[in-house]
């Protein structure tokens, strides 16, 4: 019985100490967390449920839609900027990664496109709600072929950028939130072959 509570004692001195050494740190993200926006905590959980569940940081921090067998590349590929133009977003750029891979290698490789979409007043607006968001312009989509020649959609999270932190100003919030709709839309809706 002695050396139960000896025990038992020795796991109380640690648990103190424990709280005494990590208390402060932890005291310091509650009080921030007390500040961000009602939904910055369920955006981190979600973020940390896929990093948990994949163990890649950057599949934790997308969207990504399974492109419905028998469409081909160039059909999502037409899918995907015909969504854009639908929905009034502006193409400011296309990148054929996967063309210029092969043309460096000399050899074929995987197909992947980057897309570059932006409603530049919007941007305009992050940018003056803080610089910081300007590594997160303009809004990109990825088509890539995975090793096996399944076709993928992607697209960042933009959650976190939305909700992570304090609550974004009404009007900017709306617009954003547009913005999250559109791409949203162009993922769900390439990935069907949809114009």
């Amino acid at each position: 019985m002695v050396f139960i509570r000896n025990i038992l004692a020795i796991l109380g001195v640690i648990a103190v100490g424990v709280a005494v050494w990590v208390g402060p740190s932890l005291y310091k993200y509650k009080v921030a967390f007390d500040g961000f926006d009602d939904k910055a905590f369920g955006t981190y959980k979600g973020m940390m449920d896929r990093l948990t569940e994949t163990g890649n940081g950057a599949a934790a921090t997308v969207w990504s839609a399974k492109v419905a067998e028998g469409l081909t590349f160039e059909e999502v590929d037409e899918s995907i900027k015909q969504v854009a133009i639908d929905r009034n977003i502006r193409g400011v750029g296309e990148l054929p990664l996967g063309d210029q891979v092969a043309a460096m290698n000399g050899a074929p490789w995987r197909k992947l496109n980057i897309y570059l979409y932006c409603n530049p007043l919007t941007a305009a607006k992050m940018i003056e709600h803080d610089l910081a968001y300007a590594a997160y312009l303009p809004c990109r989509v990825s088509l890539v072929e995975d090793e096996t020649g399944q076709l993928w959609i992607y697209t960042l999270d933009m959650d976190m950028m939305i909700y992570g932190g304090k609550t974004l100003p009404p009007e900017l919030l709306k617009e954003a939130l547009e913005v999250k709709d559109i791409m949203q839309d162009i993922l769900a809706r390439a990935s069907e072959g949809d114009f």
